[in-house]
């Protein structure tokens, strides 16, 4: 088993607001968990912690609950680490702000028959097959929202945690059923990636490759290669970025080869 994991703030004077997590238990098998913290715009969020209090807090618990709950599905995982993380903080913030600290979410976790998965929001799991073949799993809602909506901070606001919007791990535990969930045959999985939108842009921003040249860079170069291609892309005054997208943004990627 190889995992290689990176992560890189999109600034240094600012603190990194994703999470990233391996773990091999005792009792066999493997977790990735990686989460990206979603920046508020300006303004009051309710909450005197801030995003990389939560991803922290949340990326902990799914992690320690991932590996030892074996007998919890990862929705349920899910569920169990957003409860905890609002008690955590339920007594000093407004939790039912509409920007209280929240997340996007990709959990995997394998043993010898399968390899489960949930995705929650716009980051990416990409599963290889051993014949080389890459399936993408993606939680697409985000994208569905035209653009000139997510240009107004209202119209998001009202969007965020809502039908019709899209769904974050924030301070719900009943949005864990909104995730994109599953299991595979271990047999049918060679290896597989996850990475946040700030890692994923290599090709759905900048569409230097499809999702299968993705995971071969990473193959190739580990995680932090993947990375620094980003940044030489994003560091290049003369492309240009899709409408929502930041010049520099946090990016992590992890990478297992099963």
């Amino acid at each position: 088993m190889r995992i290689d994991l990176a992560s890189t703030p999109g600034h240094q004077e600012r603190p990194n607001e994703d999470w990233v997590s391996a773990a091999i238990p005792a009792s066999g098998g493997g977790v990735l968990v990686l989460l990206d913290g979603v920046t508020p715009p300006r303004g009051a969020d309710g909450c005197v912690h801030g995003v990389p209090w939560f991803t922290t807090r949340l990326g902990g618990r799914l992690t320690e609950l991932s590996g030892s709950r074996r007998d919890m599905p990862l929705d349920q995982v899910l569920a169990e680490s957003v409860r905890a993380t609002a008690d955590a903080h339920r007594d000093t913030c407004d939790l039912s702000h509409v920007r209280t600290p929240q997340a996007t979410v990709v959990v995997v976790r394998w043993d010898a028959e399968y390899v489960e998965h949930l995705v929650l929001s716009d980051s990416v799991l990409l599963l290889q097959a051993p014949g080389g073949e890459v399936t993408a799993v993606l939680d697409d809602r985000l994208d569905r929202i035209p653009r000139e909506v997510l240009h107004s901070v209202a119209a998001t606001d009202a969007l965020r945690n809502a039908e019709g919007g899209f769904f974050t791990a924030a301070a719900d535990p009943a949005v864990a059923a909104r995730a994109v969930t599953g299991r595979t045959p271990r047999g049918r999985v060679r290896a597989l990636a996850a990475l946040t939108d700030g890692a994923s842009r290599w090709t759905d921003t900048f569409g230097q490759g499809d999702w299968a040249d993705c995971l071969a860079v990473l193959q190739k170069e580990g995680a932090q290669g993947l990375i620094g291609r980003v940044r030489a892309l994003e560091s290049d005054a003369a492309r240009p970025l899709a409408a929502r997208s930041k010049r520099h943004d946090d990016a992590s990627a992890v990478y297992a080869e099963l």
